[in-house]
């Protein structure tokens, strides 16, 4: 009886945790793919390969069907150039890549701050991109799932030990508020995502 108990007790974990998943991407997809702005994100990633394969095609997904037209003219006019001086190429292949970006960014109604530099995508995200080029989620779930639960028991923990002491001094004692602020408030993050990240509202851009 107890074992069925534990079995129950860790599915529900593992049934939060996955919804906690769920609802952060469902949020993260209203950013209009915060990271397609980095030379390592997928916008950039089509355009080499387009640019590699003299195939426009692979990046009009990224623009709406008014804006194909600027881009196939850029495109052309940059593939163009690929066998030239390579300084010149080298500019003028940055501006595609830029226009591309911004009028993707446009599309979602986000603004375009420039280029980031490869590898300052956030590691949630590299890990969701890896799940859908690997076609299972396995990984990413376990490894999100093992870096909550170790988040909430570091808060948790440090709660603990200064509850035991919060009034012994007022320092002790700011301590443990400080702590339990940041403790409820990551639970409570967690609770808001579920009951209302992942709803209609999410999705409304």
């Amino acid at each position: 009886m107890k074992t069925k108990i534990k079995k129950q007790s860790g599915l529900k974990h593992l049934s939060l945790i996955t919804l906690i998943l769920i609802s952060i991407i469902a949020i993260s997809s209203q950013k209009s793919f915060a990271h397609c702005d980095s030379y390592d994100g997928p916008v950039v990633q089509d355009a080499y390969k387009a640019l590699e394969t003299d195939n426009v095609s692979l990046v009009l997904k990224w623009v709406s069907e008014s804006q194909e037209s600027e881009i196939v003219s850029l495109f052309n006019k940059t593939y163009k150039l690929k066998t030239g001086d390579s300084e010149i190429y080298e500019i003028v292949e940055k501006h595609f890549f830029e226009t591309l970006v911004r009028l993707h960014r446009e599309t979602e109604g986000a603004p375009y701050t420039g280029l980031k530099h490869a590898g300052t995508t956030k590691k949630i995200i590299v890990m969701s991109d890896k799940a859908i080029e690997s076609g299972s989620i396995d990984n990413l779930l376990k490894n999100f799932n093992d870096h909550i639960e170790m988040v909430i028991r570091e808060k948790y923990n440090q709660v603990l030990a200064l509850e035991k002491v919060k009034n012994e001094s007022v320092e002790k004692g700011r301590a443990y508020v400080k702590a339990y602020v940041e403790y409820t408030h990551l639970l409570e993050g967690i609770h808001d995502m579920i009951e209302h990240g992942a709803g209609h509202g999410a999705h409304n851009h």
